[in-house]
């Protein structure tokens, strides 16, 4: 999923880009927890993993790393369009909050590996479950009604 091209609509005032602020910070806290949680399954099955340049490099290519992938992107798709020198518009803004609804979506049996697999680290995870909360508390804050 991917934002319109950059320029649409009007600049969305300056509480929209600090509520996206808030969802991303969220949205930082919640990649922390499922890549911690990951890496405990990982290592049981694989051994230590030393170093953070090791885990980068599974994170980026490991297949087992695959499913966290597009919320990576998400935030990396929030990041530029907070760091870009052309103020984001609202509708920019509203598309990115809607992908964060449309991905935050846990479910078990999904045919969806980040679906599944977030249901799963939700259930194993109280740091995940906690961050969760936070990111559905920050985007019924920012107006958009999270997906249930």
């Amino acid at each position: 999923m991917t934002i319109g091209p950059t320029g649409e609509g009007s600049p969305a005032p300056s509480e929209t880009i600090n509520r996206l602020r808030t969802v991303r910070r969220g949205l930082l806290l919640l990649h922390k927890g499922l890549l911690d949680a990951e890496r405990v399954r990982y290592e049981r099955l694989n051994g230590r993993v030393e170093g953070g340049g090791t885990m980068l490099q599974l994170l980026l290519h490991d297949p087992w790393f695959a499913w966290l992938r597009p919320l990576s992107e998400l935030i990396v798709q929030i990041d530029e369009q907070l760091d870009d020198d052309k103020p984001a518009s609202a509708n920019q803004v509203a598309a990115l909050i809607s992908q964060v609804k449309t991905l935050l979506r846990p479910r078990e049996g999904s045919d969806d590996p980040f679906e599944e697999n977030y249901f799963a680290a939700l259930q194993q995870s109280p740091d995940v479950v906690m961050a969760h909360r936070a990111v559905m508390i920050q985007l019924k804050q920012s107006g958009a009604e999270p997906a249930s």
